[in-house]
């Protein structure tokens, strides 16, 4: 398996350690995690039944508004 190195400052090496012991986890595989999460190519799973799931009024699709009231603006 392929290794990375980075280089992190002490503030944050003790957040990603205070971070990783409240998932359980070792924090290699805490900061593969969330490098996973950022560069995610596909949909998260289950992302196409949301469509029309939200029933709520300020949902709704606004319809094209006429111009016909608008100022006239003049030509420079």
């Amino acid at each position: 398996m392929p290794q990375l190195s980075l280089y992190v400052d002490e503030r944050t090496m003790e957040r990603l350690r205070r971070a990783a012991k409240l998932e359980s986890v070792s924090v290699s595989k805490y900061v593969v995690d969330k490098i996973n999460r950022i560069i995610r190519t596909e949909w998260p799973e289950n992302y196409g039944q949301l469509f029309g799931a939200i029933d709520d009024e300020s949902f709704r699709i606004e319809r094209p508004q006429s111009f016909e009231d608008d100022m006239h603006r003049e030509r420079m």
